[in-house]
């Protein structure tokens, strides 16, 4: 058996059922052992979307997803797509081929240094310089990229390494890992915090959106009774607790959400990572923080909690439930405030205006989506609108990203959730920026037969950063761009297209899309004014 065998049996060992990536001349042995294996490579149009693709198979799963690249400018391809998991937290693990290490005949054509290139974006990052210890390796990158704090785990596998015979070595079995139970005395100094408090307040962060987690989770807050706010990538953590939720944070400070974080005196953030722009600026004085994780707070300047709760998440929140349940009154001022603050956030969602506002665009989504449909979001001035507008009661429906926060990652991350959900509805957002970062794997999705609508919102310019821009005083410039006529650059691509002409014509343009199947392209224009009125003009009043 040679290397590239060993190498694909260890990943059959592990679970692998798809590897994503573009091969190259480095690869080749690897692509033939994957020929003869029953493990499926779906070939992009560009590493760095495999690369998106393995780590929302991690984020989705629990298990790491595989992306595969050659040497050099391939392996480079792959960074951001490293990057977007390290701080993401989804596990995966990236394999990179590399010219012959026992033999230099093409010099250093090609080369990089891409292990030392990978370090700072992964959990690990190593080369594999023998066939027999490629099981050792595989097994313990897997281990790496799955245990708390998830992310990704680099390999990088030399051609004449690939090549070489290993004998007969055997695979090393997977096994399951335990995390610690949070102690009694962890449990105690919490309940005794929350039981003192007048408004005590649940927060789930990024961590509590594990796919394990959701029923623990939801169960929590049954028993205890407190409400909750989330952030951006904790959305839809804790689902049939409708009448407990008082918004997310899909800013740092001053929206109506932060209504509630003011009236706190005690927040209890559950899976929070600080890799997330702050859902709120903790100071001192303010109120107390109880911070409950898989792995012990970071420490920032605008977050320190004063206990903590490390360990098994779900055992832990059983526990304290224990300790809590019964002995807790929501205090009425809550309902009030979270009256308040929904009917702020569900404003003016039904304005017949084109065209279309963020708001009637969030609804109109809303209306088609099941609870069990999944949204990806690309990055843009959207991303805000659907963090704050969007209601969800199902973990993991709504996809963005609020860490690394990149552009081009919405498609990928779409096409993933439509491969491993095929009965599900999965709607891809993305801006006209960041959609065309990405967009040749319209052709990938078309080539998977895949079920999967793409909303393209319109405006011919970063609008974000233009909107910073406009808020900041500076002129308007250097952000705005054409585009292609999107419903023939659809058809191009073997998908139908369509351009919404009409205020109420996107949620029947949406509906005809899910219900025809196939793979489908829809661009709506947008009216961007709503960013100044709601979130600078009408926030501004709410503070003063």
């Amino acid at each position: 058996m040679k290397g590239s065998d060993l190498l694909v049996a260890a990943l059959e060992n592990e679970g692998v059922d798809r590897i994503f990536g573009v091969p190259g001349e480095e690869n080749l042995d690897v692509v033939e052992s994957l020929r003869r294996s029953s493990i499926e490579l779906v070939v992009t149009r560009h590493e760095q979307p495999a690369a998106f693709m393995a780590a929302t198979y991690g984020r989705l799963t629990g298990r790491p997803g595989v992306a595969l690249s050659t040497l050099g400018p391939g392996a480079l391809n792959l960074v951001t797509g490293a990057a977007y998991g390290f701080l993401g937290g989804m596990p995966m693990v990236l394999i990179t081929g590399q010219k012959a290490i026992r033999q230099s005949r093409q010099a250093h054509f090609q080369i990089v240094d891409v292990v030392a290139a990978m370090r700072p974006l992964t959990k690990q990052s190593r080369q594999i310089v023998s066939a027999p210890s490629i099981p050792t390796l595989i097994r313990n990158a897997f281990r790496i990229a799955a245990e708390e704090r998830p992310g990704p785990v680099h390999l990088e596998l030399p051609e004449d390494v690939a090549a070489e015979e290993a004998g007969d070595v055997p695979l090393v079995p997977a096994h399951a890992t335990e995390l610690p139970v949070p102690s009694s005395e962890a449990i105690k100094r919490a309940s005794d915090l929350i039981l003192s408090a007048k408004y005590p307040l649940l927060m789930f962060g990024a961590g509590a959106s594990r796919p394990q987690l959701a029923p623990a989770l939801s169960e929590f807050v049954r028993r205890v009774r407190i409400p909750f706010f989330n952030t951006q990538m904790g959305k839809g953590a804790v689902g049939g607790a409708a009448d407990f939720y008082l918004g997310t944070a899909a800013l740092s400070e001053r929206d109506y959400v932060h209504q509630a974080i003011d009236r706190a005196d005690i927040i209890v953030t559950i899976g929070h990572d600080t890799i997330e722009k702050p859902p709120f600026l903790m100071t001192r004085g303010r109120h107390e923080v109880i911070h409950i994780g898989f792995v012990p707070a970071t420490v920032e300047e605008v977050y320190f909690p004063q206990a903590e709760v490390v360990g098994d998440i779900a055992k832990g929140l059983d526990l304290l439930a224990g300790q809590l349940e019964g002995k807790l009154k929501m205090s009425p001022d809550w309902a009030a405030l979270r009256k308040d603050i929904l009917g702020h956030i569900t404003d003016r969602a039904e304005e017949d205006r084109f065209p279309l506002t963020p708001q009637r665009i969030v609804h109109d989504v809303r209306q088609v989506m099941p609870p069990d449909g999944i949204v990806t979001l690309d990055n843009g001035m959207y991303k805000i609108w659907f963090a704050r507008n969007y209601r969800t009661d199902v973990a993991n429906t709504l996809l963005l990203d609020n860490a690394l926060a990149t552009m081009g990652a919405g498609l990928p991350s779409g096409m993933m959730a439509a491969l491993l959900y095929p009965g599900r509805r999965v709607l891809v957002v993305a801006g006209d920026g960041g959609f065309m970062m990405n967009s040749q794997e319209l052709e990938t999705a078309r080539r998977l037969n895949l079920n999967l609508v793409v909303l393209i919102i319109e405006d011919h310019a970063y609008g974000m950063i233009r909107w910073k821009q406009a808020v900041d005083g500076f002129a308007d410039w250097g952000l705005t761009f054409d585009n292609p006529d999107f419903v023939a650059y659809a058809a191009a691509y073997g998908a139908g297209g369509r351009r919404i002409t009409t205020a109420s014509g996107l949620a029947p343009a949406l509906e005809e899309a899910f219900s025809a199947g196939g793979l489908h392209l829809i661009a709506v224009p947008i009216d961007y004014s709503e960013n100044v009125r709601v979130l600078v003009d009408e926030l501004r009043h709410m503070q003063d």
